[in-house]
């Protein structure tokens, strides 16, 4: 099972992705294009380009995950549009981004406050 916590190092992969690939395919976007090493145990997801299907992958030490969720109807509505080429993204911003929602309109708390 997988589970996200608040420590996931999460990254999005801001170029669409040909969802052909697979395992290794989608390891080899992480070392040249995003520069990452998939093997550290970092969550990359990455959308395809008619923006109807995210792809999730992570190593978890024992081997890799390869998770993709496919809408019924509709396109995912969010997307960063930052001139890198990956956005780092928190656990429950996922979560949000996973059921086609905005992060940045989800008016969350923060992640941490200063403690006086």
């Amino acid at each position: 099972m997988l589970q996200l916590t608040p420590q996931s190092r999460i990254f999005l992969a801001i170029q669409p992705v040909d969802f052909r690939k697979g395992i290794d395919g989608l390891g080899a976007v992480c070392r040249q294009v995003l520069g990452d090493n998939p093997l550290e145990g970092a969550i990359y997801v990455f959308r395809n380009r008619s923006n109807t299907a995210l792809k999730l992958l992570l190593y978890d030490g024992q081997g890799y995950w390869l998770l993709m969720k496919r809408l019924s109807q509709g396109r995912f509505t969010w997307w960063p549009q930052n001139p890198g080429a990956r956005v780092p993204l928190s656990a429950r911003a996922l979560i949000i981004v996973l059921w086609n929602g905005d992060p940045e309109r989800a008016q969350m708390a923060h992640d941490w406050r200063r403690m006086a």
